[in-house]
C-alpha cells in the first residue's frame, strides 16, 4: 500500500481515525487512506467542546461528494478543542490528513491501554491492504 502515507507516531483505529498523544493530549484525525476512500470532503460536523466521549463512540461526521461517514473517539476523555478551520475549509483533510486534526481529547481513562488496543502504523498498513476498506 505504498501510495498511502502513514504517521509513525500515530495509532490507528479500524474505523480509520489516527490518534497521537502530544503533551498528554490525544490529537485525532483521519488517515490518508480514509481521506482517499472518502474522496472530496465538503463538510465536517465537529463535536462540542467539553463533551465527554468514550473510546469507540461516535463523535463527529464527515461528508464528501460520495457519502457521509462517522468519526469515532479512539480514547475516553473530554473534548478540549475542535479544529474550527475545518468548518470553512474541510478540504484540508484531503490535502494534509496528518496535519489536519479534528479534535483533541484530554484522556480520562487508561489512555496507554486504549492506545495499545489500536493498531500500529505497520498493522494499519496491513489492515488497509488486506481489506476492501
Amino acid at each position: 500500500m505504498a501510495n498511502y502515507k502513514l504517521d509513525a507516531n500515530a495509532r490507528y483505529a479500524k474505523s480509520h481515525e489516527w490518534v497521537r498523544l502530544e503533551d498528554g493530549v490525544a490529537v485525532v484525525g483521519i488517515s490518508d487512506a480514509a481521506q482517499d476512500m472518502i474522496s472530496d470532503v465538503v463538510y465536517i460536523e465537529l463535536p462540542q467542546e467539553d463533551a465527554e466521549v468514550t473510546a469507540g463512540s461516535h463523535v463527529a461526521d464527515i461528508e464528501s461528494v460520495k457519502a457521509a461517514y462517522e468519526i469515532f473517539a479512539p480514547v475516553t476523555g473530554k473534548i478540549i478543542a475542535v479544529n474550527r478551520e475545518l468548518e470553512t475549509t474541510p478540504e484540508l483533510v484531503n490535502q494534509k490528513p496528518f496535519e489536519t486534526w479534528f479534535f483533541k481529547i484530554a484522556p480520562s481513562g487508561d489512555v496507554q491501554a486504549e492506545l495499545a488496543a489500536l493498531m500500529s502504523p505497520q498493522d494499519y498498513d496491513k489492515f488497509v491492504e488486506e481489506s476492501d476498506h
